[in-house]
């Protein structure tokens, strides 16, 4: 087997993982959002987990360049986080703001403050109790890919949102 055609395969299973990661389902009822049907048996993901948010709802919107408004497809993600959060009352979440490695640190500081906090206006204008949503920024600090290409760079410009508290 030659280096290229490894090279090759590497890529592909990376590109099928990476896809395989950006899709979500619906949930199939009430105390089982989804399934896993490995050799390992069947095993759930518990209702109003962080598991459920990410693989039933969707836990990430994405950016333009120096953008911080947010698209209909990242709209459609927060509405879906707003029913999540509305179901689950109570649940509270963080939704950090993120940028690419490009600018300085001050500046994706503050990029990331006003990408946290257009995420999290949104969802407080779907209903949500501010007092259940914080915006934080990370800037350039937490990169989902360390890369430094395009690809990379669009899918560090982001918010997400992460479940910080279970209350009774």
């Amino acid at each position: 087997m030659n280096v290229n055609f490894s090279m090759k395969m590497i890529g592909a299973v990376g590109l099928m993982a990476l896809a395989a990661a950006c899709s979500s389902t619906k949930s199939t009822g009430p105390d089982v959002a989804a399934t896993d049907n490995s050799n390992t048996g069947v095993s759930s993901i518990v209702a109003g987990s962080q598991e459920d948010l990410e693989q039933n709802v969707g836990h990430r919107v994405f950016f333009g360049y120096d953008q911080y408004s947010l698209t209909p497809q990242a709209q459609a993600t927060l509405q879906r986080q707003a029913d999540f959060l509305k179901q689950h009352s109570n649940v509270r979440v963080v939704v950090s703001g993120n940028c690419d490695e490009r600018g300085t640190r001050e500046y994706n500081l503050a990029l990331g403050a006003r990408r946290a906090e257009a995420a999290r206006a949104y969802l407080v204008s779907m209903g949500i109790d501010s007092s259940r949503v914080t915006a934080v920024s990370y800037g350039k600090e937490r990169p989902i890919d360390p890369r430094s290409t395009e690809e990379a760079w669009s899918l560090n410009r982001n918010a997400t949102t992460t479940i910080s508290a279970v209350g009774a």
